[in-house]
C-alpha cells in the first residue's frame, strides 16, 4: 500500500491537499491519507467490476428466482457501501504497519532470495495460504455463537449478484480479509505482486457471486468457482473454500454443486416455466 500511498502524495495530497508543512512520513497524515485511499480504492472496484459483473456476466433471468428478494439489488449495494467504511479501520492499521516498515514486503526483484522464481512462488504460497485461512475463518463463522451476531446477513442473499460480493457485516468482511493482510507479516512478498493480489482477490470475490456457473469440465471439482458458492448460500454448510475445493474436501464440507447435476438455480427456473 505504500506504492500507492507514495503516487498519491506525489501527484495529488503534497501539491494539492496538505499543508505544505505537513510532512509526509508523519504518522497522523499516513493514517488519514490511508483511510480515505482505502476507502475509495475499496469502493472503486467494487463498484466498477461489480457493475462489469452484472451487467455483462451476471444472467438476470435469476433474479426471476423465488428467493431472489425484492430489490435485492439495491439492497446489496447500500449493505456494501455502509459497511465498507467499518471494514476499512482494521484494514487501514494493518496497511499502516506495512507502510511503517513491519511487514515483509520489498520494492526490488533483486531482494527475493530466489529472484523471478520467487516472486512466482510467493504468488501460489499466497493463494494456497489465505485459501486455507478463509476456509477455517469462514467456517467458523458459521458457528452458531458467531453466525447470528456477524455472517448471517451475506446469507440473506440466497441468489447473490456479484453486488453482494462485499455485502458482509464489517466484522465478518474484515475477518475473512484478514488472512490477505497478514500474509506479508509472515512471508517475502513484492509490492507490486501484493497490490495486484489485493485487486485480483477482489475481482475473485465478485466472480464467485456473479451466478456464472461454467467451469472448464476438468476443473470443476478443483476451483472454486460461482456455481460451488452459489450451493454455499443455498445450502448453508457446503463450500467454505475461497478459490479452491481442497479445504472443503479435507474437512468433509464439499459439495458437487448442483448445477453441475441439472438441478441449480436455472434448472428450477426452467422447470417453472415448463409448468
Amino acid at each position: 500500500m505504500d506504492l500507492v500511498l507514495e503516487a498519491a502524495d506525489r501527484h495529488l495530497l503534497t501539491p494539492y491537499v496538505y499543508p505544505a508543512g505537513w510532512p509526509e512520513g508523519e504518522p497522523c497524515r499516513q493514517l488519514l491519507s490511508l483511510f480515505v485511499i482505502t476507502n475509495l480504492g475499496a469502493l472503486a472496484l467494487y463498484l466498477f467490476f461489480g457493475t462489469l459483473s452484472y451487467y455483462f456476466i451476471f444472467d438476470h433471468e435469476l433474479k426471476k428466482h423465488p428467493q431472489f428478494l425484492e430489490n435485492q439489488v439495491s439492497r446489496e449495494i447500500s449493505y456494501a457501501v455502509r459497511s465498507l467504511p467499518w471494514i476499512s479501520v482494521p484494514t487501514v492499521a494493518l496497511f499502516f504497519a506495512e507502510v511503517r516498515g513491519y511487514s515483509k514486503l520489498y520494492d526490488n526483484i533483486e531482494d527475493s532470495p530466489y529472484g523471478w522464481s520467487g516472486v512466482f512462488l510467493s504468488m501460489l504460497s499466497f493463494l494456497f495460504f489465505t485459501d486455507m485461512g478463509i476456509y477455517w475463518i469462514h467456517r467458523g463463522l458459521h458457528h452458531k455463537f458467531f453466525y447470528k451476531r456477524f455472517h448471517k446477513p451475506h446469507h440473506l442473499w440466497k441468489i447473490a449478484t456479484p453486488f453482494a460480493s462485499h455485502a458482509f457485516h464489517p466484522v465478518d468482511g474484515f475477518m475473512q480479509s484478514l488472512p490477505y493482510h497478514v500474509y506479508p507479516f509472515l512471508f517475502p512478498l513484492h509490492k507490486v505482486t501484493y497490490l495486484g493480489l489485493y485487486i485480483f482477490v477482489n475481482v475473485w470475490t465478485i466472480s464467485i457471486h456473479d451466478g456464472d456457473y461454467r467451469v472448464p469440465r476438468l476443473l470443476r471439482h478443483v476451483i472454486n468457482g460461482s456455481a460451488h458458492h452459489t450451493d454455499h448460500h443455498l445450502y448453508f454448510d457446503y463450500n467454505y473454500g475461497q478459490y479452491f475445493t481442497l479445504w472443503d474436501k479435507i474437512g468433509g464440507s464439499y459439495k458437487s454443486p448442483t448445477s453441475f447435476e441439472g438441478k441449480g438455480p436455472h434448472d428450477y427456473l426452467r422447470k417453472l416455466r415448463e409448468k
